[in-house]
């Protein structure tokens, strides 16, 4: 059987050159998670297209009904996961005010960028524990590193919210790392770099296929490969 894997906000971007290259390069069966059922189905016939076993799985991430559905529905068709992407994410601040930014804009973004990852690899970590070798990639973020976001040259990138999630995603990375550790789970979180992406826009400079080099790196690690930290092109960042 091949080896499965499931990447929320599998539509676009990162996510979907994600789903690509797992299949294309790795022979995956890709799962691609997202809550709009026209461009779920788009992704998957572009991908069909080109030869892929690609399967469209509806699911958001903010949704617990939703979440719950998505892995019934793995559960009764595939019977394991191999590999979890927690892609799905966003990003609703565009300059580097701390002060001020809304309680909704924080609620928003915690919902997706952490609590969603909490929900989504609590649904699905019974599915993962039947694999011979699973995996577990969080969409972490140069700027939730603690380390970096403290230097002086970083103030004008920050983004208060999103910073914060995903510092908070990194705790939670660690944190389910260290309580697999003995055990063949790899767990870690992937800093993609500046993309070309929806949230990257059209001025970042990497291409969504480079982008996605680090998921799929720590996607597909053997097993002596790493746990439990923040990785960008095969390189360790400070949390």
């Amino acid at each position: 059987m091949k080896s499965i894997a499931l990447i929320t906000g599998a539509n676009k971007g990162l996510g979907f050159e994600t789903a690509r290259q797992l299949g294309a390069e790795h022979g995956f069966t890709v799962l691609l998670a997202c809550r709009d059922d026209s461009r779920g189905r788009e992704a998957e016939n572009t991908l069909r297209a080109q030869g892929l076993d690609a399967h469209f799985v509806r699911l958001d991430v903010t949704d617990e009904n939703s979440i719950r559905a998505g892995a019934q529905w793995v559960a009764q068709r595939f019977e394991k996961l191999d590999v979890l992407v927690n892609n799905a994410g966003i990003m609703l601040e565009h300059d580097p005010k701390i002060a001020g930014v809304a309680l909704q804009t924080w609620r928003q973004t915690f919902d997706v960028n952490l609590f969603g990852v909490v929900a989504v690899t609590n649904a699905f970590l019974p599915l993962l524990e039947k694999s011979g070798a699973p995996r577990i990639v969080n969409l972490g973020a140069v700027l939730g590193s603690l380390s970096e976001i403290s230097k002086p040259q970083m103030k004008t990138w920050i983004r208060a919210s999103y910073s914060a999630s995903k510092a908070a995603l990194h705790a939670f990375t660690v944190e389910l790392a260290q309580e697999k550790s003995g055990t063949n789970f790899k767990i870690n979180a992937a800093h993609p770099g500046w993309a070309k992406t929806d949230m990257g826009g059209p001025n970042a400079l990497l291409s969504a296929e480079r982008g996605a080099k680090t998921i799929i790196q720590l996607a597909t690690l053997p097993d002596d490969g790493p746990t439990g930290g923040l990785f960008h092109m095969g390189k360790p960042m400070n949390w």
